[in-house]
């Protein structure tokens, strides 16, 4: 039997990549060059899982994700949480003093921000992490460097010259495990992440309404963000992420006040998983947090 593929934008070596490897070891991690190519391998079963980065806990959302999600007809079926250790690497034999440039994905130089200011090296954005590694080492070039991982490093076979230089030590990014059927998860076996987005009515306290229920039925919502629907100024999309199962009675009813405020048909359950380990830790952050 054939080794389960799971997909990946980016390069070997891409943070994208070790997180396939680390959640799913068993199965084959594939690169993809787009978000869209992606997605479309696992709708064409041409691999059974993606993974797919949704957010950084320094440098925010990827917001390709969001627009892609809801007509893809894919399904969440898990998270996966990566502390996300950026090295600085460059050609062997080349020195900080050496680099003029530097060039990474858009989400690498934004959580090395601090850093790259005061090396004062310019900054190019790549398509990825990986990507970047890889066309540092094929220039050949000491003057240029790239942020990216250890395994990127040894893969393309440069020497990195300054370690975990991301601005904050928590930089964790979230990935969405995708396939085309949905998880079988059953109420009341652990904690669930429940995925959705709606589009609210254009009246007035459209979305303080909907969102009213999750309030009076104890239900915790974890995310939600807006962002416009296909550019119209005057129809926002909303994407949210809350904790429970939407056939435990506080989920189901907040789910029910919800789409009454929604436009017709917009409410679209993208997928009902288990809560990742490492959300365990935001309660213990919050806790110590509050002690001092």
């Amino acid at each position: 039997m054939d080794q389960r593929k799971i997909v990946f934008q980016g390069e070997p070596g891409a943070n994208s990549d070790i997180a396939c490897r680390e959640g799913y070891p068993d199965c084959q991690p594939v690169p993809c060059p787009t978000f869209e190519d992606a997605f479309t391998a696992v709708a064409s079963g041409k691999a059974t899982l993606g993974m797919i980065p949704i957010e950084n806990s320094v440098a925010g959302r990827v917001s390709d994700i969001h627009h892609l999600m809801p007509t893809s007809r894919l399904r969440i079926v898990a998270e996966w949480f990566l502390p996300i250790r950026n090295q600085l690497m460059a050609v062997k034999g080349a020195t900080l003093k050496d680099l003029k440039s530097v060039e990474s994905h858009i989400m690498a130089l934004g959580q090395c921000r601090r850093y790259l200011r005061k090396l004062g090296a310019v900054t190019k954005v790549a398509a990825d992490t990986a990507g970047a590694a890889r066309i540092v080492a094929e220039a050949g070039d000491k003057t240029r460097g790239a942020i990216a991982s250890r395994l990127a490093a040894e893969i393309y076979g440069l020497d990195i010259l300054a370690e975990n230089i991301e601005d904050e030590s928590h930089s964790t990014t979230r990935f969405i495990v995708l396939a085309r059927e949905p998880a079988v998860v059953a109420p009341g076996n652990g904690p669930v992440i429940t995925t959705f987005v709606f589009q609210v009515r254009n009246i007035p306290a459209a979305l303080y309404k909907a969102l009213g229920g999750f309030a009076t039925n104890g239900v915790n919502m974890t995310k939600l963000e807006s962002y416009m629907v296909e550019g119209n100024f005057a129809a926002t999309q909303f994407y949210a992420d809350v904790e429970g199962h939407p056939d435990e009675p506080g989920l189901k009813l907040a789910l029910e006040e919800l789409a009454f405020f929604s436009q017709p048909k917009s409410l679209k359950i993208l997928g009902v998983y288990p809560a990742h380990p490492f959300r365990a830790t935001f309660a213990k952050r919050s806790q110590l947090e509050v002690a001092t």
